[in-house]
């Protein structure tokens, strides 16, 4: 059987702009009216509101026109994306990570399972604070050896990093690539609501921490259980701790930088206003500091800056990309026919239905959209005023929309980064969507209750 190519998401996202255009052809345009809150700023769809309108069609260059009109319109967004890669990539080049992890795992050589727990947690602060993800593929062949030095396999190495990065990731307390960018998009205050959100990191952490401890209690039992027996066989690739180069006043400077950073940052949220433009100020701050105190010379810094910025630039397009479907459908006049007629079919099921309709829906575009800030980008405009006209609390459809992204990262052959340390660790998706797929069920049902529980408190503040 002839295996489904997928086509480059760009040529996907061209794709869906060549289709919505022709869209305002065909589709009746339509318009709401909206309202402004004069305390908050926050703009609402008005209830009732909707009238048809004369037909206004995109031409085939108003089209490209779309194009950089959705890529001015999100500029602060994808400036923001590409300053978190720049600071990333300083704070990589000092080697500060790589040399704390791994003596971490000297002195914890004995003791594995303890030190499984511990790297679970410290990917999942990376994934939740800082949106660690493809940034911790780098980090996988260390992990692979330490789990093989420790007398476990390759498996435990590529669980404990993807699953401790996926849980974090998804819970999203601070994560700037997925929660920063939905409420920013949804006229939230930035991060609101991060007490509910760390219940969820707890929830989805712990039982997958239990879940990986679980296999290596098997494979401790009967060596020839493990998953990759056999490819592990082949593998001569144990570390050697003589050979691990010390942790350095360096290494502890950087070390400094990064826990004041992330003190400072949720100081911020909880206390202040916090916003894109102060947040990007501190990864900007936090990367030139981290290279100063590593004694980085200037020009290594700002080379390391544009290659991190570089690096990224794939997912930050896509931003551009999705937030022009938007501004094509609005200047066709049938973004807001689309919401009209998706409100009007799913508000008969209730706010809890809705909800979780939305999760559904967030799961499925998750597939062809692997790009957390890019899907955001692409439905939370939609998303928003559907929420609004049926009583489903911004803070939830931002929740909705953080599930089915962060959920399906653990299972989706159409995500990158996923499947690119499946490589690494030479494991088929067929065999780890096996091994994964009662967790990710458990993820699943989590999900829904958070939803109905986030309905039945009201999360807010809106």
């Amino acid at each position: 059987m002839k295996r489904i190519k997928f086509p480059h998401s760009y040529v996907l996202f061209f794709y869906i702009i060549i289709f919505v255009t022709v869209l305002t052809y065909f589709v009746p345009a339509g318009s709401f009216e909206r309202s402004t809150d004069e305390n908050t700023g926050i703009t609402y769809v008005l209830e009732h509101s909707y009238k048809v309108v004369e037909q206004q069609p995109v031409s085939p260059f108003g089209m490209f026109e779309g194009i950089l009109e959705g890529m001015l319109d999100a500029a602060d967004i994808i400036f923001f994306v590409f300053i978190v890669g720049g600071a990333y990539s300083i704070i990589n080049k000092t080697g500060t990570l790589t040399v704390f992890i791994a003596h971490v795992a000297h002195l914890n050589q004995k003791k594995g399972k303890r030190l499984i727990v511990f790297i679970m947690i410290i990917f999942s602060l990376c994934g939740t604070f800082l949106g660690t993800a493809e940034e911790a593929l780098p980090f996988y062949p260390l992990f692979i050896t330490i789990a093989l030095t420790l007398g476990y396999d390759s498996f435990t190495g590529v669980a404990m990093v993807l699953l401790g990065t996926g849980a974090g990731f998804a819970a999203g307390i601070l994560n700037p690539f997925t929660t920063g960018v939905a409420q920013i998009l949804a006229d939230l205050p930035l991060f609101s609501g991060y007490h509910f959100r760390f219940l969820t990191y707890l929830l989805l952490l712990i039982p997958s921490i239990c879940y990986v401890l679980r296999y290596v209690k098997k494979i401790e039992t009967n060596p020839t259980a493990s998953i990759t027996y056999t490819e592990d066989q082949l593998r001569n690739q144990k570390l050697d701790f003589n050979r691990i180069p010390s942790l350095e006043n360096t290494h502890k400077r950087v070390l400094t930088v990064i826990f004041l950073s992330v003190l400072f940052l949720i100081y911020i949220v909880t206390f202040g206003e916090f916003n894109t433009t102060k947040m990007a100020a501190l990864f900007i701050v936090m990367g030139i500091l981290s290279g100063i105190v590593a004694k980085l010379n200037s020009s290594v810094i700002a080379t390391e800056f544009i290659k991190g910025s570089s690096n990224i630039m794939y997912g930050a397009l896509i931003i551009g990309l999705a937030r022009s479907i938007t501004m094509i459908m609005k200047n066709g006049y049938i973004l807001d026919s689309l919401i009209f007629h998706l409100a009007s079919s799913i508000e008969g099921f209730g706010k809890i239905g809705v909800g979780i309709g939305m999760f559904i829906v967030q799961s499925f575009i998750n597939l062809f959209i692997p790009s957390g800030s890019g899907q955001a980008a692409a439905v939370i405009p939609i998303m928003k005023p559907i929420g609004d006209l049926t009583s489903v609390s911004r803070q939830t459809m931002v929740l909705a929309y953080q599930f089915g992204d962060g959920f399906s990262n653990i299972i989706s052959p159409t995500s990158g980064y996923f499947m690119a340390a499946l490589a690494i660790g030479r494991i088929s998706w067929k065999k780890w969507a096996k091994w994964v797929l009662p967790l990710f069920l458990y993820w699943t049902i989590i999900g829904v209750l958070l939803i109905i529980l986030s309905i039945t408190i009201q999360l807010g503040p809106y």
